[in-house]
């Protein structure tokens, strides 16, 4: 009779069931790549042609930035975050109403495998949204990158952050609708209030303050300094802040995966 396979452990952690659940979330958004990686490229580009276009656009500045140049970055990032939070939020509903989500839970995966499994294919699929999304958007306006630094660590704690903020939706939705609320009420009006769109330098003073205690605001902040040179706030306050929100939300999330939250009832 063969010998029964048995899970490799390095280090307590199970290396072949921890790459089997990457590798499963990422062949479940590139089976469907034109609605998970070409829809969201599409549809960023779309935002960008009505502020280019409807919006005076070209003629704009912001402070001595060109306000497209300042745009796209605000831009490439927003789809990544959204894309990141898409993948968790669903990658769970679906598998709850479909009733896979024993295959999750059967293998000898602990809470933090499966956290990181999940949180790993969100990062992939949003770095890859972003990318395709730059290089795209560079073949319409000059895309120079001040520090590359900046650029690689936002955008690793915008899609870790997004991503469990999406894996905890998903943990505790029990259909669509719940995630689709989380997305409504929160994600997108934090995004919108982030200074995607405008500098908050432009703001009256007390909204001004306000938008410092917005966390998508260091995103996307930090982020296009990367580009431009250039921040509103403190990048090194904002990378303390992600990572900070990062943390609670990972203790948070194990702590769901730990005592079965809605996924073993």
């Amino acid at each position: 009779m063969p010998e029964t396979l048995q899970p490799i452990y390095i280090r307590s952690i199970n290396v072949i069931g921890l790459l089997t659940l990457i590798k499963r979330e990422i062949d479940r958004f590139m089976n469907v790549y034109l609605q998970t990686i070409v829809a969201p490229v599409i549809t960023t580009l779309l935002f960008y042609t009505v502020f280019a276009l409807a919006f005076g656009g070209v003629a704009r500045q912001v402070g001595d930035v060109p306000f497209l140049v300042f745009l796209a970055p605000g831009l490439i990032m927003m789809t990544m975050v959204q894309n990141a939070f898409a993948n968790t939020s669903s990658s769970l509903v679906i598998a709850k109403v479909q009733g896979s989500i024993v295959d999750i839970l059967l293998p000898p995966l602990s809470a933090f495998e499966m956290y990181a499994g999940f949180i790993i294919g969100a990062v992939v699929r949003g770095l890859m949204v972003g990318t395709v999304t730059g290089v795209v958007m560079s073949l319409f306006v000059e895309m120079a990158v001040a520090s590359w630094g900046l650029v690689v660590v936002y955008a690793l704690l915008g899609t870790i952050m997004l991503g469990s903020l999406g894996m905890a939706a998903g943990i505790w939705a029990e259909k669509f609708d719940h995630v689709a609320a989380v997305t409504n009420f929160l994600v997108t009006p934090l995004t919108f209030l982030s200074g995607t769109f405008y500098s908050v330098e432009a703001l009256p003073e007390m909204w001004r303050g306000m938008a410092h205690y917005n966390p998508f605001f260091y995103m996307i902040d930090g982020f296009r300094a990367g580009f431009i040179g250039q921040a509103d706030g403190n990048i090194w306050i904002g990378i303390a802040v992600l990572a900070g929100i990062n943390m609670l939300l990972a203790g948070f999330i194990y702590m769901m995966l730990r005592t079965g939250y809605k996924i073993k009832t």
